[in-house]
């Protein structure tokens, strides 16, 4: 693997059939551009049933074996961009923000502008650095479309220990969602494995073997015919945890077009980050931070007659 961080092999399924190879490839590599996907197709760092010289345009048959070498990162110099942000904590050590929906946390391939990134080094002149110039400051990730809250650490001690309390499960994280149906269960702990989805290298999904344990808590909170607005607490931090355990009791988060269906009502999954609860990394001082819910997300909640207003948490 010398020259390349990573190889990755993928194989076309029939249902990709017809399909562009940079527009296949696009859908499976989450926050990549397409422009990077070309160039990689074009510099022949993807391989077809063994053939390198393939091009953007060539259509999928189906059934393909394809191997992808992605290249080192290029040392880069990620810049302070003035775009807004919403502070809803800061002290000398850390910084809280509500992410808007629509906005990748970090520079990735082929995103290095317009980032959450972007916009802290233009708000906050300190920043750890253990992350390097791409991750400065960064100690964990929501997904693009998901809103709320975002820890940033402004030196490294306190980016250590905020690192350690999530792995120890010492951060109380709690989310809102908006679901497709009504839940049998008003109440529910999942539990299961999560890895690669075995039919779409796109996905996650809950397998049954080489995935690692999620664990998700959930309390309905209002309901309407097809609707429930829904809370969640996670034990656990998996890739797309949540989506995919709310798919598996068939309860799609509403706008989730990955792993439910596209509707006309949301136009990005309706999932926000808004509660955190924790002893503060330097002073232990306990902290509540609630992250409004962004105005779509009220919008939506509206216009299908939901309830916002019975989240306890939400309205202290």
């Amino acid at each position: 693997m010398e020259g390349f961080k990573d190889i990755i092999e993928v194989k076309v399924s029939q249902d990709d059939r017809g399909k562009r190879l940079d527009a296949f490839l696009s859908e499976f590599f989450e926050n990549t551009t397409r422009n990077y996907i070309q160039k990689l197709i074009d510099n022949q760092n993807v391989t077809v049933d063994g053939k390198e010289k393939v091009k953007n345009g060539s259509k999928l048959k189906g059934n393909e074996f394809i191997i992808i070498r992605i290249p080192e990162d290029e040392i880069l110099e990620v810049l302070p961009e003035d775009l807004p942000i919403d502070i809803v904590y800061e002290d000398k050590d850390m910084v809280i923000i509500n992410k808007d929906p629509g906005v990748i946390v970090h520079p990735a391939q082929g995103f290095y502008t317009g980032t959450l990134v972007n916009a802290v080094l233009y708000h906050i002149k300190d920043l750890s650095t253990i992350n390097g110039v791409i991750r400065p400051g960064i100690v964990h990730r929501l997904d693009k479309d998901t809103s709320g809250l975002i820890v940033v650490a402004k030196n490294d001690v306190a980016h250590v220990k905020l690192t350690e309390m999530f792995k120890d499960k010492t951060i109380e994280k709690r989310y809102l969602c908006i679901c497709k149906g009504n839940f049998k269960n008003i109440k529910g702990r999942i539990e299961t494995l999560i890895g690669r989805d075995p039919k779409d290298r796109k996905k996650m999904a809950v397998v049954t073997e080489n995935g690692k344990v999620a664990i998700t808590n959930y309390e309905v909170v209002d309901s309407v015919d097809n609707f429930s607005l829904v809370e969640v607490g996670i034990e656990t931090g998996r890739t797309h945890q949540i989506r995919v355990h709310m798919k598996s009791l068939n309860h799609p988060i509403l706008g989730d077009s990955t792993y439910g269906n596209p509707d006309n009502i949301a136009k990005r999954q309706m999932l926000h980050s808004y509660y955190l609860k924790f002893n503060h990394p330097i002073t232990n001082e306990e902290l509540i931070i609630v992250g409004d819910l962004k105005e779509d997300f009220k919008s939506v909640a509206k216009r299908l007659k939901l309830d916002i207003k019975k989240v306890s948490r939400l309205n202290k």
